[in-house]
């Protein structure tokens, strides 16, 4: 979805590195325990990295659009980290934070762990079809949380449940809609799509 809502407002992007963090793979086929770590370093170093990157002398700001905030980079070291491995991420986390632009919209996609496997298997990264159910579960749980408690910029919180935001034209420009008309700091977009025309 970022990729196409970069491509409509003609807006650069950034993306994260799923395939090219060289641990995720082992991670998702059975060596979480070992692998968790690294894995979430390597996130959390990329992110940080590109976000000292995007442009800041620009009078009104950078425009572009990303796929992640950082700020929920911890939901997923919280889950995945044991008790000295959390407290090591966070002072790694704490020594190399970069306050990156505050985000002018924050679009949170909700939907049930069934439509996600769904959707996962759809997007067809072959190590993503090894995540077990529980640990969905568990991050739809944070995600709820996180989100529940999230205030530092306007967010559009969508029932994604029945709607197709990837591939289904007339649902993304019920979002593009969204997005433009859209007032307020916290919004929520519960669409029909037998209603979206």
């Amino acid at each position: 979805m970022a990729t196409n809502l970069a491509f409509a407002l003609d807006y650069p992007c950034l993306f994260e590195p799923v395939v090219e963090n060289p641990f995720l793979e082992k991670f998702y086929n059975g060596n979480s325990t070992n692998l968790a770590l690294p894995t979430q370093l390597f996130f959390l170093l990329h992110r940080t990295q590109q976000i000292s990157e995007i442009p800041k002398n620009d009078l009104v700001g950078p425009t572009l659009i990303t796929d992640f905030l950082i700020e929920k980079d911890r939901i997923f070291a919280e889950i995945n980290l044991n008790e000295d491995e959390l407290t090591l991420y966070d002072q790694i986390s704490e020594a190399i934070y970069k306050k990156g632009p505050v985000p002018d919209l924050v679009i949170y996609l909700q939907a049930s762990v069934p439509v996600l496997r769904k959707r996962i298997q759809a997007r067809g990264i072959d190590f993503e079809q090894s995540i077990e159910t529980k640990y969905l579960e568990e991050l739809v749980e944070k995600y709820t949380e996180f989100f529940h408690q999230y205030d530092e910029t306007p967010l559009l919180i969508i029932n994604a449940e029945s709607i197709d935001l990837a591939s289904n034209e007339l649902h993304f420009l019920s979002l593009i809609n969204q997005i433009m008309t859209m007032d307020g700091s916290r919004h929520f977009f519960n669409p029909n799509p037998l209603f979206i025309e």
